[in-house]
């Protein structure tokens, strides 16, 4: 039996957030969330290109991975953002968690400062304080995992990205994550072809989950597991969506990639 990595990782996540809620306020988060004018809306980005019938590509800034090992070792956020932001990408997607993916959420500022792209803060969310964290840090999306949260702590933290007009993008890996996230009208649902308990990615997954969340009133995302513009041209056409969270595949052909062109 596989070990569940998701576990793992959001158990040693919750020893750090804890650390940290005793040393930061909410009310300190929320000067800082204040001060910061580099906000975009996330979602009427996507919705835009969604009804324009374009394709968007919420591109993956990333070190490593627990499925990949390191992915880049000269590893300079800033300088990927720029690349991705010349191929005209739609929004950014940045990992900052730091022990699994050698993330930190200091990157987010450092992109906002340059790019003028809207971020998802990609992370291990179960507690409300993060969603203020994350947007202190520049983020204008957070990130749900259904697979390892309660449905209590989901609720919350959707809540509470609609609070602070945040982009909520709700994941979903089986079918019946799939209708518990139905109920988050205002939500982005991403369906993530990668397991997170077993690191192992097939595309199939969005073709099996599709049908479930067709009638969903926002824009869908394919997550994970694409590798080339073939295969993200055969979801578009087998289904409807049109958005695509795509991380290592172009990360590792980042001067020569063929999925750009389809923007």
């Amino acid at each position: 039996m596989s070990e569940n990595i998701l576990k793992k990782i959001i158990d040693n996540k919750k020893i750090k957030i804890n650390k940290l809620k005793k040393e930061i306020s909410i009310d300190y988060l929320s000067e800082k969330i204040n001060e910061n004018k580099s906000y975009f809306q996330f979602k009427d980005k996507i919705l835009k290109n969604h009804n324009n019938d374009k394709i968007s590509i919420i591109a993956e800034i990333k070190k490593a991975s627990p499925s990949a090992g390191i992915i880049i070792k000269d590893y300079n956020p800033v300088d990927i953002a720029t690349i991705y932001k010349s191929n005209n990408v739609t929004c950014l997607s940045v990992l900052t968690e730091e022990d699994f993916f050698l993330g930190n959420l200091i990157h987010i500022s450092k992109i906002k400062q340059k790019i003028d792209l809207p971020i998802l803060c990609k992370d291990f969310f179960f507690d409300k304080f993060q969603v203020h964290l994350a947007k202190s840090y520049g983020a204008d999306a957070i990130l749900i995992i259904l697979a390892g949260i309660s449905e209590e702590e989901a609720n919350q933290l959707y809540e509470e990205a609609n609070k602070l007009k945040m982009t909520a993008i709700v994941e979903v890996h089986t079918i019946q994550e799939a209708k518990n996230a139905l109920k988050y009208t205002e939500a982005l649902i991403g369906i993530n072809n990668r397991n997170l308990k077993t690191l192992k990615t097939d595309i199939n997954t969005t073709y099996d989950i599709y049908n479930i969340l067709a009638k969903h009133p926002q824009p869908l995302i394919s997550e994970s597991g694409i590798k080339n513009k073939n295969e993200l041209l055969q979801i578009k056409n087998k289904t409807k969506i049109k958005t695509f969270l795509i991380g290592e595949s172009i990360l590792k052909n980042l001067d020569k990639n063929n999925i750009f062109s389809v923007l």
